[in-house]
């Protein structure tokens, strides 16, 4: 049975069954897990309060334990009748142990139980992008490093414009991930409290631990009103996904600036053969599928941000169906960032930079303003030099790129580009996320050990 019927309210109607169910029956199957991990914590916190027996809590942690493995092996699939995840495991608890079984919900709702899962996959998956985008920022300053100093066209409206560098080029990525990363790191606190207990957004008769569970399910904190808990729905999981945007939106611009740097026209970069696909109709012909995916991406993630405000943003307070929407959004959106952070660190791992290409691209004009401040350092006007220099450029001495680009000492220029503060700032970074992880895995394994 669903967990909501009686004889009053039974109904057969497979149409609208499958209308409400939607997307959750295959969206929940992802969820398992965490609601498994709920579970138990929840089951300790009612025996504590006096509600399961010990003998119960032991049979009741046995029983979702067997849940896990079932799901491992894909024997544990949840069906349209049975709307979600929460139903399909609280059915299978009291089909396997009775009475005991009927008792693991008091106090719960399922718009808590949701929340639980959500939060909880949610936060094990950010852990995992943290990591990816440290690896990619990891991997942009190796790259840097093979190609210091290597000479690259700097463009403006798509123009050339000023000499610039390979380095300065990777790491200006390389910084933008890292400023995305104190974004992520913003929505991960905010993610890590705990919704349980506030049942279906006020509360429970029964005088439920609701910091015990916080500190057995691992959250940072208790997320205390009742009621904000259920409103906080989708507003959390929408500012998860304007952190993933920018993710998105840097690995899309870093996409696009390999894609066309890549294409025979420029040369500047060779992408790994792996990652291209040939044409059914033009033998030889390869192309750069896997960034113009991520690249396609990105605007998908940012849908999923649109789509879950949209749909919070007129919803009057406490729990409203609507909101069963905003799962698929936030699911997808992690799971795409951190695919196209994972495809990203191993293409930047493998990627070349063609210096005879890159260094033929200086034609006379890049060198236009460098000879305009050579003329200023000389006592000249700028505007003076700037139109001698516009008049005359032909007939100027070119500087080596190289020359130029080792002149530049203004911080961050590409004479000096700070590469030992990023990288200290990522090893201190990747230490902080290693214990952040230690400590969440400590929690979840002694629940289910």
């Amino acid at each position: 049975m669903k967990l909501w019927e009686n004889n009053n309210n039974h109904h057969e109607d497979n149409e609208i069954e499958r209308f409400t169910a939607g997307e959750d029956v295959s969206l929940d199957q992802l969820l398992v897990k965490y609601d498994v991990i709920g579970s138990i914590a929840h089951a300790v916190m009612l025996q504590k309060i006096g509600i399961l027996t010990q003998p119960e809590l032991m049979d009741l942690k046995r029983a979702l334990l067997e849940i896990i493995e079932l799901d491992k092996k894909g024997q544990f699939k949840i069906e349209t009748w049975e709307e979600d995840v929460h139903t399909k495991i609280e059915n299978y608890l009291t089909l396997r142990l009775g009475e005991s079984g009927k008792k693991i919900h008091t106090g719960r709702s399922r718009n808590d139980q949701i929340l639980v899962d959500l939060r909880l996959y949610t936060k094990e998956k950010l852990l995992k992008i943290q990591k990816n985008l440290l690896n990619l920022c990891n991997n942009l300053i190796v790259f840097s490093k093979k190609n210091k100093s290597l000479p690259m066209p700097g463009y403006t409206h798509l123009q050339k414009a000023m000499p610039s560098s390979v380095d300065l080029w990777a790491l200006s990525f390389a910084e933008s991930l890292l400023d995305d990363l104190i974004f992520t790191k913003s929505v991960y606190n905010l993610n890590d409290q705990n919704p349980l207990g506030s049942g279906a957004g006020y509360g429970s008769p029964i005088n439920l631990d609701r910091e015990l569970t916080t500190n057995l399910l691992g959250f940072k904190r208790l997320q205390n009103n009742v009621l904000y808990v259920q409103n906080s729905r989708g507003k959390i999981e929408s500012m998860v996904l304007a952190a993933l945007s920018q993710i998105m939106l840097d690995l899309a611009k870093l996409s696009n600036d390999l894609i066309l740097f890549s294409t025979e026209e420029f040369g500047f970069f060779e992408i790994p053969e792996e990652f291209k696909t040939g044409s059914s109709m033009m033998p030889r012909k390869r192309n750069p599928d896997v960034l113009e995916l991520t690249r396609a991406r990105a605007s998908k993630v940012l849908s999923y941000y649109f789509q879950t405000i949209n749909i919070i943003k007129d919803l009057p307070s406490g729990y409203n169906r609507d909101l069963q929407e905003t799962k698929e959004p936030i699911l997808k959106g992690l799971t795409i960032t951190n695919s196209c952070l994972e495809m990203m660190v191993s293409i930047i791992n493998n990627l070349k930079a063609n210096k005879q290409r890159l260094e033929s691209a200086f034609s006379p004009e890049i060198y236009a303003a460098d000879k305009t401040f050579e003329l200023v350092n000389q006592g000249i006007p700028f505007r003076d030099a700037y139109r001698e220099i516009e008049r005359n450029l032909e007939k100027v001495e070119l500087t080596s790129p190289e020359d130029i680009i080792k002149s530049r000492k203004s911080k961050g220029t590409s004479g000096d580009l700070g590469l030992d503060e990023s990288e200290k700032r990522i090893k201190e970074e990747l230490s902080s996320l290693n214990s952040e992880k230690e400590k969440f895995y400590q929690k979840i394994n002694s629940l289910v050990s």
